[in-house]
């Protein structure tokens, strides 16, 4: 009654002048009013029993939380005199041994959910301890129990969600219901979040040029994608070494470490080039130096395509044997005939290139050029044997030796006929004699001649006849001026119509002789030098009538024939 009567005794007079400072005396004393409902308050732990708490919650009379509210599950007791713990009125102001029952417990979940709904609006992390496997996710303590989807454990999908009991992990609010209690979260937000931080960062911070330290996360056929701590950067397998890389095995494995020169940042894309033989100098800076032109190399055949074979000589430097290089022979048909992937040959350096990283190799000049002493070996009118390597429409490709190609021109393949191609007499891989006509071995040319082992058909014509013999021959094609008859093998004579009687009352398109027949001509003209020779029939029909004249003329001065015998002839002279 006495402490009731005190709460209702009249307030003194206050003097002028101290109304200020009893004013704040109030506002200091103010946490004495009585606790509202639903209203959380920082305690401080005075006494901790077997059965319950005693708390300092800022009232005249302490409070009272049960033992069990502090009850960890592996049986200890959370809190100790001195603690600051949350607490709330319980059961509207209920005083038990003039205690005011206090709930930590509501107090927690009641703040839990301030804390939730805070973080749901503003965005913000909430820490998790993962409690246990359920289906389609886990269960999680974030004030409240709350459920967290497999989708939603990581960035990835998980095999194992088990491994997450027991670790605190930050989530970020998906879903948030306080009148049904439910709560959605997602880790998978928070990690994303993490790392766009760390990639920002790591971007802001990266310049091309800088050397970095890294693990190697994956391998692909067409490099290694490197974790720079909280970025992948790749390193394509061109800038793993100088050498040749088939696959980035050969060089690195998933979880080593690295250190890695940045090439080239895309800050938009979020692309990081980086690269590992670039810490190395490069040989190709002092090829020239080591791989002088004309000196003998060593090295091991990589690859061998359509076109030649690329030779290493070290690490990082390869140089390529053109096909043309491999043999002085025109006969290869692919460099696989020659050399085969993983052969060690010896070469000689013909050009170096580094600005373009090429150094072209031979292999023939480990041998001598055979067209350097083809004047000393063969000469003009001698005799050789070959094969058929190559027809075209101007004449035939024939190899004498290994290295020397022989041109026997179209018009030198034979006397006889007019061939219009190669392939009319000769046959690719024929082997054929012939005749040298011509060598320029500095422009590595050599003409040969097979018509030449056989004599000149129009030589021996001209030598044997003249103007105004009589030649028997078969008319082989006509023309509109005349016919072309031939009078021995691959030797021809024309016939113009002006020698041929009655050409012109022949029909049009009608040749005035027989295609194939056989006539007697005369040779009116003959030109060795234009292989040219002229022919008549009507020379020929002249030359008979002026015979037969003569003999008429004979045979009428010797008087010796009858009348009757005179006018006979004549008159057959006549018709003829």
């Amino acid at each position: 009654m006495a402490r009731e009567q005190d709460e209702v005794r009249p307030r003194p007079p206050v003097p002028p002048g101290e109304e200020e400072d009893y004013q704040d005396l109030l506002e200091d004393y103010g946490h004495f009013a009585p606790p509202g409902q639903g209203e959380i308050f920082e305690g401080r732990v005075l006494k901790v029993t077997d059965k319950e708490v005693i708390v300092d919650f800022g009232y005249k009379t302490e409070g009272l939380v049960p033992i069990e509210q502090f009850v960890q599950p592996d049986g200890r007791i959370s809190v100790q005199p001195g603690d600051v713990v949350d607490v709330m009125v319980d059961r509207g102001g209920v005083e038990v041994d003039g205690y005011i029952l206090l709930s930590h417990e509501k107090a927690v979940r009641l703040r839990a959910w301030e804390n939730l709904e805070k973080a749901y609006r503003e965005r913000l992390l909430v820490n998790a301890l993962v409690l246990g496997r359920t289906k389609g996710g886990l269960t999680v303590d974030v004030g409240v129990k709350a459920f967290m989807p497999a989708s939603h454990i990581d960035v990835r999908p998980v095999p194992h969600p088990e491994s997450f009991v027991g670790q605190y992990v930050p989530v970020r609010i998906l879903k948030l219901n306080r009148r049904r209690g439910n709560v959605v979260v997602s880790r998978k937000l928070a990690v994303e979040e993490e790392m766009n931080a760390r990639k920002a960062a790591i971007l802001e911070a990266l310049e091309e040029g800088a050397l970095l330290t890294g693990v190697v996360k994956s391998l692909t056929d067409y490099g290694a994608f490197v974790d720079l701590g909280g970025l992948d950067g790749l390193l394509h397998v061109s800038d793993m070494s100088y050498g040749r890389v088939n696959h980035p095995s050969e060089v690195l494995n998933v979880g080593d470490e690295i250190t890695v020169k940045v090439l080239k940042v895309d800050r938009e894309k979020e692309r990081i080039s980086l690269g590992l033989k670039q810490l190395l100098p490069d040989p190709w800076e002092t090829a020239a130096e080591r791989y002088p032109v004309g000196s003998r190399v060593l090295g091991r055949v990589v690859s061998v395509t359509d076109y030649g074979a690329f030779v290493e000589l070290e690490p990082g430097i390869e140089g390529l044997i053109h096909i043309t290089e491999m043999t002085w022979s025109r006969r290869l048909k692919h460099p696989s005939k020659v050399v085969k992937v993983g052969d060690q040959v010896q070469a000689v350096v013909l050009s170096v290139q580094p600005t373009e990283r090429r150094i072209s190799l031979g292999i023939k000049q480990l041998e001598p050029d055979p067209w350097t002493t083809v004047e000393q070996r063969y000469s003009v009118g001698s005799v050789v044997e070959g094969r058929v390597r190559k027809l075209t429409d101007f004449g035939a490709f024939v190899e004498i030796e290994e290295g020397i190609d022989g041109l026997v021109h179209i018009s030198d393949l034979t006397w006889s006929k007019r061939v219009k191609h190669p392939s009319e007499v000769l046959k690719k891989g024929q082997m054929v004699r012939a005749v040298v006509l011509h060598i320029d071995g500095a422009a590595r040319r050599l003409s040969l001649g097979i018509k030449q082992l056989q004599p000149d058909a129009w030589e021996t014509f001209f030598r044997s006849h003249q103007v105004g013999d009589v030649v028997r021959g078969r008319v082989s094609r006509a023309a509109n001026f005349g016919v072309f008859v031939e009078l021995a093998e691959g030797v021809e004579g024309l016939c113009h119509n002006s020698e041929i009687p009655g050409a012109s009352q022949r029909a049009k398109g009608e040749p005035p002789l027989e295609i194939g027949r056989e006539y007697d001509f005369k040779i009116i003209r003959l030109s060795e030098a234009e292989k040219r020779i002229g022919l008549s029939i009507r020379a020929l029909h002249a030359d008979e009538e002026r015979s037969r004249l003569i003999e008429y003329q004979r045979q009428a001065a010797s008087a010796t024939m009858t009348i009757e015998e005179v006018m006979n002839l004549k008159t057959q002279g006549e018709a003829r």
